[in-house]
């Protein structure tokens, strides 16, 4: 089996939110510390099963996200712990969005943009966005297959 290529990471310390529904139904608020084409890292309080598959969802830019993801091995952190995962059934369209806004990021990281205006621009995007949605009283559900 051959690997898929690794795509740009975006280190967002924590400023993009994201809802994890596990099969049981039980959903968890988290935030996204990196983030990929291919996956992500989750700061979370307690770790998930390795293995086990959630579903994904976060918007980050113009781009809402919603994708199966298998959890990896946790690392303990000095607050609770960072989970990475592994997209599983990733739109083409939302992987190439993904791809675009990580090479975009790294560009500017490159140019001297700090890492802090980076998480700061993804922040306001996606708290103006949970903004809209708590006013039209949108329910975060998340529908499983």
């Amino acid at each position: 089996m051959q690997r898929e290529k690794r795509g740009p990471r975006v280190k967002l310390g924590g400023s993009v939110l994201a809802l994890l529904q596990l099969q049981n139904r039980r959903q968890i608020r988290t935030r996204l510390s990196q983030l990929s084409s291919n996956g992500g890292l989750l700061q979370l309080d307690k770790p998930l099963d390795e293995g086990i598959v959630v579903e994904v969802l976060f918007h980050v830019g113009a781009t809402t996200v919603r994708s199966r993801a298998e959890m990896l091995f946790p690392m303990w952190a000095t607050q609770g712990c960072l989970q990475p995962f592994e997209f599983a059934d990733l739109e083409e369209a939302d992987r190439s969005k993904l791809e675009s806004m990580g090479e975009t990021a790294q560009r500017l990281l490159r140019s001297g943009l700090s890492q802090q205006m980076l998480c700061g621009q993804f922040c306001d995007e996606v708290e103006g966005a949970f903004h809209v949605a708590k006013q039209e009283n949108v329910s975060p559900a998340i529908d499983l297959r």
